[in-house]
């Protein structure tokens, strides 16, 4: 049911011949059949998709659409509080069931024939199924329990949904490894609460984006505000995991921490970027913050095969989704929480520091800008390939050079074997 055909991608070979994944070919950027080969392998394949929140649909009959890939699914709540998603296509048409955002409703109809389905999406009436005024209705070998939206399977960590086409694939905690598992854990710590969300449209394939956060080595050179405000430098100590073959990465770093001899080397080599003493801010409360856990920890990025990644930068929670629009575009989805216990002071303190991330944050605005430019300079050329040997060619499970592109091979790596290209 809803099966993807499988591509045929040619005689393509991935460059390199090292162990792991050291060079990138442009044309998995912009060919419309890897793209195709990605719904099948990756989106649709053994992965746990991030999905949602459990706090967006506290309530049965709470619901949220998303997508994943190019698949429109429905997240929500039932009854005895299970969690349901499924493919959000009706079985008569494949026209799109629920068209809201979010919402919370007893049960679903397409409005094109008014098929109507109930909260785990089995179809529970047809409309002039008997016929109208004695005439027409369903044939005799329609069978209505055999027809309804693509079920998917769904496990809730700590309140974060996943949701997967694969019935084959590991338990959730498994998937995500035991440093990200012990991460999330920390981050939801206790119940939380919506502060806003926000979308950022970039003009690049989405694995130019899931390759940022897992690349360290940009992040204080790219990032200006990062690096001159002490936010995230490669000198600063902390730590990188990279686990489950790739798929998974966590990066750290804990706070007045910083190597001074190698801070100096960074602010001479990276002039552009180290612009302590010369840039300031008119409002300095925007870094107003405190310290919320007792591990010393002040930046936290947690990346999840394929399509999540959980943030935390000093006090400002948030956590997004990837989703593409064909090979050459992508939009984020930032969800910003904090803790159902916080009170108002600090509410303001995380709403205010905010306006480092978002597309016109004074961080992730150069992230949308970095994956664009290298859209626009593979420009369709097969011959481009990208190096990621900084750090070495290897991918340790963890190392505390927060420059290395360790992780960004990593997720090469996943990414290759799943798409059976290497």
């Amino acid at each position: 049911m809803n099966r993807i055909e499988s591509i045929d991608l040619g005689d393509f070979e991935w460059p390199g011949d090292e162990e792991n994944a050291t060079e990138v070919p442009g044309r998995v950027f912009y060919d419309p059949a890897i793209y195709q080969r990605e719904q099948e392998k990756i989106f649709r394949g053994e992965v746990w998709n991030f999905v949602g929140l459990e706090v967006e649909i506290p309530q049965r009959g709470d619901y949220k659409t998303v997508y994943i890939g190019d698949t429109p699914v429905v997240l929500v709540r039932g009854d005895d509080e299970q969690i349901h998603c499924w493919v959000n296509r009706c079985s008569h048409r494949n026209a799109n069931i629920v068209l809201d955002n979010y919402g919370n409703s007893d049960g679903f109809y397409c409005v094109y024939h008014q098929w109507g389905y109930g909260l785990d999406g089995t179809l529970e009436s047809v409309t002039f199924k008997r016929g109208l005024g004695g005439k027409g209705g369903m044939s005799e070998c329609f069978d209505q329990t055999k027809h309804r939206p693509r079920a998917l399977q769904v496990e809730s960590f700590h309140g974060v949904i996943f949701a997967s086409f694969s019935d084959e694939v590991e338990p959730l905690e498994e998937y995500l490894g035991p440093t990200v598992a012990k991460f999330m854990k920390r981050i939801f710590n206790r119940p939380i609460k919506i502060l806003g969300r926000q979308r950022q449209h970039m003009k690049g394939n989405w694995k130019l984006y899931a390759e940022n956060p897992r690349d360290g080595y940009h992040a204080s050179l790219l990032h200006v505000f990062f690096a001159t405000f002490g936010l995230f430098r490669a000198s600063q100590e902390g730590r990188i995991h990279v686990e489950n073959g790739g798929k998974q990465t966590c990066f750290y770093t804990f706070a007045g921490k910083e190597d001074e001899q190698a801070k100096a080397q960074g602010t001479k080599e990276a002039a552009h970027t180290y612009q302590e003493g010369k840039f300031t801010l008119e409002d300095m409360s925007l870094l107003a913050g405190k310290m919320e856990w007792d591990d010393g920890i002040n930046l936290v990025i947690i990346d999840v095969f394929p399509i999540m990644m959980l943030q935390q930068i000093a006090n400002v929670l948030n956590i997004r989704q990837f989703e593409p629009h064909g090979p050459d575009s992508v939009t984020v989805h930032y969800t910003f929480f904090g803790y159902e216990d916080d009170d108002e002071q600090i509410d303001e303190m995380r709403l205010k520091q905010i306006n480092l991330i978002g597309p016109a944050g004074l961080v992730s605005m150069e992230d949308g800008l970095a994956v664009e430019i290298a859209q626009k300079g593979i420009a369709r050329d097969s011959e481009a390939s990208a190096v990621i040997k900084m750090g070495g060619t290897d991918v340790p499970t963890e190392g505390d050079f927060l420059g290395d592109e360790g992780p960004v091979r990593g997720f090469w790596n996943a990414y290759t074997e799943m798409m059976e290209l290497r």
